[in-house]
């Protein structure tokens, strides 16, 4: 795999593809910046970095690395009281990216996607992530329902961000009412244009909606992943500072 700009370059220098680094090409000023220090570096033209990453967005850098080193999702489960975000159908590179930009920041124990209809880590996804991805667990599962089902077994409850009903009519609580202080969290958001699929919705212990105080009718994956897993982070932080 070929990950090309600034930070995804950096992060793969001191994540967990650091020793599968192969080839490191940059331009004369990209090639001074100080962590590049100590690295064996090819100085070469920009347009012979665009040839390797297949992108005008190297911002100077590319470098080649192994393939990505996804986790199990049994992993995520044998944590304590993870947090995980589940997403279902995702096919947007930059929304996968993005939201794992936000998971990494937030701490999240991981994320993990469908084996198929939706996007995978691609150097697209890495520069998106701004190289997140390096530090941050992946899984694919064959069945996200089934996953889950798993993750409710292992004591973690399961939250699927939707503004409709669900398929027993059940509608959605406020995105602030759940108390995600208690155990195991999984997130779970759909795809883009048709949001959580039914099985996947049913899987769910809860459906959660954030207001929409405005006319455009939804918001962006990558943005209601932001604003639920900031809203999770407080609520746990509230948790611990009242020592609960």
């Amino acid at each position: 795999m070929i990950v090309y700009g600034r930070n995804p370059v950096r992060e793969a220098l001191h994540g967990r593809r650091k020793h599968s680094v192969r080839e490191i090409w940059a331009t004369g000023g990209a090639a001074r910046e100080p962590w590049l220090e100590g690295q064996a570096v090819k100085t070469v033209a920009a347009e012979e970095i665009e040839r390797h990453s297949g992108s005008a967005a190297h911002q100077g850098l590319c470098a080649e690395v192994g393939p990505y080193p996804y986790s199990g999702a049994a992993e995520l489960l044998a944590l304590q009281s993870p947090v995980i975000v589940a997403l279902d159908q995702v096919q947007d590179p930059q929304n996968l990216g993005s939201i794992c930009r936000t998971a990494e920041c937030v701490g999240v124990a991981g994320v993990v996607i469908p084996e198929r209809r939706a996007a995978e880590i691609t150097p697209a996804v890495c520069k998106a992530s701004a190289g997140a991805v390096e530090h941050l667990r992946v899984a694919r599962v064959r069945n996200l329902a089934d996953f889950l089902a798993e993750a409710r077994r292992a004591g973690c409850w399961c939250y699927g961000a939707s503004a409709e009903e669900g398929t027993g009519g059940e509608r959605p609580v406020p995105y602030d009412e759940p108390d995600y202080g208690d155990g195991g969290v999984v997130l779970v958001l759909g795809s883009e244009g048709s949001g959580l699929r039914p099985r996947v919705a049913g899987a769910c212990d809860q459906l959660i909606a954030l207001p929409l105080l405005g006319r455009v009718e939804s918001l962006g994956v990558s943005a209601a992943a932001s604003a639920l897993l900031y809203e999770i982070l407080q609520s746990r932080a509230g948790k611990l500072d009242n020592g609960s």
